[in-house]
């Protein structure tokens, strides 16, 4: 117990108050509660993160798979992990987000009743909102069906905002190539639905080999800060959604795809992007990747970014472009 107390009263410290608590603009690094698992399954992590002292604004759990209401968080419930954190979230003023789905995960929900134990297993003043991370393998009628129980929600909690994260590509070329069929279909069923306060959130990340259909090519490279912000544009005129309803959420550092690594000059540059152009979120992927790698390793880590730089540089990099800094 002692421990837990010590590693959840670490990282709320680290965060403090919320300073994008109330408004629509939601800046957050996403945590994957498997990496760096504390006790109790505290989120945080036994090697808390110190340069965060002040940050971030909200925190983004991830992910939440299975059925709503009998959800599980990898290896753990969905009781275990609000259990662990809600309180010491909530008592601290830091803000979250329960994050849904993911890579290779499926998140569906039939009813509302259940939707609605979902919801109310992490539900404070300080819950932001619910994502859902749809990448593979729901149906149509899945789809569908939990965008229907989102809409019922938020008649209950009308505050929270629910988002929808999406892969993207971010054509140069003038072909508008943005987002995929599974996307087209998720984008209609939420506005076949009655749910009010919704954003689409881009992933800004593994657009592929690079060349003008899917990327902002800067030489041999995708500009991963330039294609970010052409994602947007392409999505905001191919499908009419309002810049006030598109967040982004980059992959820091080295990506999946060789050629779309992410840079600190990246992460000013699109923070001011966000801020400029009006977006509604800035988050990105992730906390725990946000420092060096202490041994060189190949491809992506999911605990490290690939660059060198301080622990907390993506960050203080993004933050410093949100707040109008270069």
């Amino acid at each position: 117990m002692k421990t837990r107390k010590f590693v959840i009263a670490a990282l709320l410290a680290l965060c403090g108050p919320a300073v994008l608590a109330a408004p629509r603009v939601i800046v957050s690094a996403y945590k994957f509660l498997p990496v760096n698992a504390a006790p109790d399954n505290v989120i945080g992590a036994r090697d808390a993160t110190p340069y965060l002292a002040g940050k971030p604004a909200a925190l983004t759990w991830a992910f939440a798979t299975g059925e709503c209401g009998s959800e599980a968080w990898r290896a753990q419930g969905g009781a275990q992990v609000a259990s662990a954190n809600v309180a010491a979230f909530a008592k601290a003023g830091v803000d979250y987000i329960i994050s849904t789905g993911g890579q290779g995960g499926v998140f569906t929900c039939a009813t509302d009743e259940a939707m609605e134990r979902f919801i109310a297993r992490y539900d404070s003043k300080h819950l932001a909102g619910i994502d859902f991370d749809i990448e593979a393998e729901q149906t149509k009628e899945q789809i569908a069906s939990m965008v229907q129980r989102a809409a019922a929600a938020q008649k209950k909690r009308p505050h929270l905002r629910f988002s929808f994260t999406v892969g993207t590509h971010a054509a140069s070329d003038g072909s508008g190539r943005s987002l995929n069929a599974l996307g087209e279909t998720i984008l209609a069923a939420v506005r076949a639905s009655t749910l009010k306060d919704w954003t689409f959130n881009l992933m800004v990340m593994d657009y592929g080999p690079p060349a003008a259909d899917v990327c902002v090519l800067r030489g041999d490279v995708c500009d991963m800060g330039r294609s970010a912000v052409q994602a947007v544009r392409n999505v905001h005129a191919k499908y009419g959604i309002p810049l006030a309803q598109i967040e982004v959420t980059p992959m820091i550092g080295v990506n999946d795809v060789p050629r779309n690594d992410f840079t600190l000059d990246d992460a000013r540059m699109l923070g001011m992007a966000v801020r400029e152009m009006g977006l509604a979120g800035l988050h990105w992927w992730s906390l725990d990747r946000d420092r060096p790698c202490e041994v060189p390793v190949q491809g992506a880590s999911d605990r490290c970014s690939g660059m060198s730089g301080p622990a907390g540089a993506f960050d203080a990099a993004f933050r410093t472009g949100f707040a109008g800094g270069r």
